[in-house]
């Protein structure tokens, strides 16, 4: 008879100073002896956005490579996972708290990491290169959130993707009508047949601090996402591509996202250069919130 194993893991919240509130995040330290079937039974049987599995990095200047599971598939990159394990390995000392940059390898490639100084740092990574898959029809957008075509901003929705993750943009008039949105499936299914690879789909209206967001991933198995660091790139992208954010160098501003489901989570965007070309980093806070163990 098999003996079981036990493997430890942990649970943080990400993009938020407040327990039960941002993105969750489960991390195991130590996972290479898992099989790539059983971490995503594990994804599914925990439910969250996201599951990291740690492993030894096949990069020399990498501290660990993460394996990055949704309840539905594996990422090659995502935010909060990033940001989340990047705490993790500093809290472990994996990572020297000293150290103000590292490197995190992803199935993506290298991702940086800095941390800002202070008793609790923001964490930030460096958005991998946006890439730009073309404009969706407003009237089409409209539909797939529950929305009339004269509640979006006249802008074109646009599907841009940062490191393997396709997400459909879409600008909203104010904060309470991104609250309204009514996710349609039916809708989503016509526009899906002519769209075969995963893709998310990204609500948002404009604010003074910068977004107010939601963000819908079937494709991955989640109906709406907390905090979506990989698609906040992007955002930051799409939104100074329009002049809805200032494109000056050294801009900073931030994305509220995952209020409506009472997991409010604020991302943070520095953008480096005129208009990012020097990089779109995405940061924020973490905070613990459970030690366990799975047994197998």
């Amino acid at each position: 008879m098999k003996a079981n194993k036990s493997y430890r893991y942990r649970v943080v919240d990400v993009f938020t100073t407040e327990p039960l509130e941002g993105n969750p995040l489960a991390v195991f330290p130590n996972a290479s002896d898992l099989s790539t079937e059983v971490m995503q039974k594990i994804a599914r049987e925990l439910n969250l956005s996201e599951t990291v599995f740690l492993c030894p990095p096949t990069r020399s200047e990498c501290a660990a490579k993460l394996r990055i599971f949704t309840p539905g598939k594996e990422m090659d990159f995502a935010g909060h996972p990033t940001v989340g394990t990047a705490y993790i390995l500093r809290d472990e000392g994996v990572v020297a708290k000293e150290t103000a940059r590292f490197i995190l390898e992803e199935n993506v490639g290298p991702i940086s990491v800095s941390v800002d100084s202070g008793p609790s740092p923001k964490l930030w990574l460096v958005t991998p290169a946006i890439k730009e898959h073309g404009l969706v029809e407003r009237g089409t957008a409209a539909a797939l959130l529950g929305l009339k075509k004269t509640e979006l901003l006249g802008i074109a929705p646009e599907i841009l993707d940062a490191g393997g993750n396709p997400t459909l943009f879409v600008p909203v008039s104010d904060p309470k009508t991104v609250d309204r949105i009514s996710f349609d499936t039916s809708a989503w299914e016509r526009f899906k047949s002519q769209h075969t690879n995963p893709l998310c789909i990204f609500a948002f209206a404009t604010t003074p601090e910068g977004a107010y967001s939601r963000m819908f991933a079937l494709d991955y198995g989640i109906r709406e996402d907390p905090a979506t660091g990989s698609s906040t790139g992007p955002l930051a992208a799409y939104m100074m591509k329009h002049g809805l954010v200032s494109s000056k160098a050294s801009t900073t501003f931030y994305s509220e996202q995952g209020t409506k489901m009472g997991r409010r989570s604020i991302l943070h965007v520095r953008i480096h250069g005129e208009s990012g070309t020097d990089g779109i980093a995405v940061g924020g806070n973490v905070t613990p919130l459970i030690e366990g163990t799975l047994t197998l």
